[in-house]
């Protein structure tokens, strides 16, 4: 079974048509060989057998002569033995050899008699008289093998002209065959030659042959292999085509179309995708700043001290966090200006420390908690986005946590090597190992609101910064982010 799945794997269609053609002239030139054999030998037996008659028949005649002119009919045995003369000269006039018995098997002249009969004291075992004596035409031939070779045996029921039988003649018939296998030998010969030059010429037929069948299929076959579904391909057109090559490529053809359109259609669909996509973007990091500005500003009118000594530091402070939101704001507007694409991250060295502790100001003091193993860690940073970090993540675990439960988010900063580690913990409802691997998949959510992009957005600008996001998470435990932002 392997052997033939190699085999068909392997050979191509047009090796196949040319061996498939070569193997179909090779069988019908040995099965017209053999039957010429066959037919041959059919034939050569008929001859053999058609002398074998003739030659027979001379004999019986003219020993029917010889018993009707000395009335032999019912002649003894020492009778036939004063005729031996003239039964010798029919032997040498016909060139043959014959021997007579009598009815009930006894030898009345021998000329040639099978080992058999020698051995038998020349007599005819009954058995044998009995059969030709009842066999209908009163004739029984046999093959016999002798030192001499085989030969045909036949042995007739020799008749007087009233139908009385009166002897049984022997006759051996030795076929000449060295003439025959000489002109057969000579025949198959100029057969073999014969034979040859078709196959040749069957050869180069089949190679030109498989080749014109094939040669479409070919072409074919290479424009199906440069399709694409991105490309701009070709139809094909093949002149003095077959009904099938036809067949398939007007198929072809016609998937051609289909997918012309379903290219288009995929390209029309793709871009109303993209922009649905950007217009989601925008909306969610847009209203991603409002909420802590709504916050802080909420947070403000409730601590402000009208009368407090440093009034106008809280006051500076306040507006440079509307501020730096506002900007985050702007950058997203302009972004999306600029055909719908958020802004490159534009490193510069800052103080992690402080973006991360002002990032966790904008929320209640009683929900977030800021700690730091470090007064002051210099990387490579976007202000912008690493407080747009910040804010996803904590708005996520303060989302998580139910209503019933007071939120409590902790931040933590650690310097670990050439790394800064940045942990949001929470104390939510956590995630679902189900949901694990989709957690940073655009377009994820498992909130009511939102379109689940944060934090897709989130990993995007960590990735930018050369750093790395993971998170440990248990259910009805929380769940901890954990940041790594390189030290240069």
């Amino acid at each position: 079974m392997k052997v033939r799945e190699l085999f068909n794997r392997r050979l191509s269609l047009r090796t196949r048509l040319f061996l498939a053609m070569i193997l179909l002239v090779f069988l019908a030139c040995m099965l017209i060989l053999a039957a010429t054999y066959i037919q041959y030998q059919t034939e050569a037996d008929d001859y053999n057998l058609f002398r074998l008659d003739r030659k027979e028949k001379q004999i019986q005649r003219q020993l029917n002569y010889l018993v009707d002119k000395y009335q032999l009919e019912q002649a003894s045995d020492s009778i036939w033995a004063e005729y031996e003369k003239d039964l010798r000269s029919i032997s040498k006039i016909h060139k043959v050899e014959f021997s007579l018995f009598s009815l009930e098997g006894d030898s009345l002249f021998v000329s040639f008699t099978p080992l058999k009969i020698i051995a038998n004291n020349y007599k005819l075992d009954s058995t044998l008289v009995d059969t030709i004596l009842t066999k209908k035409g009163s004739r029984y031939l046999e093959e016999s093998i002798d030192e001499l070779g085989n030969f045909q045996s036949s042995y007739s029921l020799l008749k007087v002209d009233n139908g009385m039988p009166y002897a049984i003649l022997f006759f051996p018939y030795f076929e000449d065959i060295s003439f025959s296998e000489d002109e057969l030998n000579t025949f198959l010969q100029r057969l073999y030659q014969v034979y040859l030059i078709m196959l040749v010429v069957a050869i180069f037929f089949a190679y030109f042959i498989s080749r014109y069948v094939t040669r479409s299929l070919d072409k074919l076959r290479l424009l199906i292999g440069q399709t694409g579904f991105l490309t701009r391909n070709k139809k094909i057109h093949l002149e003095n085509a077959t009904r099938e090559i036809e067949g398939l490529v007007n198929s072809y053809n016609n998937m051609i179309d289909d997918l012309e359109k379903s290219a288009e259609l995929l390209a029309k669909t793709e871009r109303e995708q993209a922009w649905q996509e950007m217009a989601r973007q925008v909306a969610h990091e847009i209203k991603n700043p409002l909420t802590p500005m709504r916050l802080s500003v909420q947070s403000f009118q409730q601590r402000l001290d009208p009368n407090a000594p440093n009034l106008q530091t809280k006051i500076n402070e306040f507006s440079s966090m509307l501020i730096a939101q506002i900007d985050t704001m702007s950058q997203v507007a302009n972004a999306f200006s600029d055909y719908a694409t958020l802004p490159k991250a534009q490193l510069k060295e800052e103080d992690i420390v402080e973006l991360t502790k002002r990032a966790t100001e904008v929320f209640e003091q009683e929900n977030v908690k800021f700690k730091s193993d470090v007064t002051q860690q210099m990387v490579q940073l976007d202000r912008t986005q690493w407080i747009r970090v910040m804010t996803n993540l904590i708005q996520n675990g303060i989302q998580s946590v139910p209503a019933e439960k007071l939120a409590q988010i902790k931040v933590q900063i650690k310097v670990d090597g050439q790394w800064v580690e940045v942990q949001v913990k929470d104390n939510g409802q956590g995630i679902l190992s189900q949901n694990k691997d989709k957690i940073f998949e655009p377009k994820f959510t498992t909130k009511t609101k939102g379109m689940g992009l944060g934090l897709g957005i989130v990993k995007n600008i960590i990735t930018s910064h050369n750093g790395s996001i993971t998170f440990q998470s248990k259910k009805g435990n929380g769940s901890t982010f954990v940041v790594k932002i390189p030290i240069d």
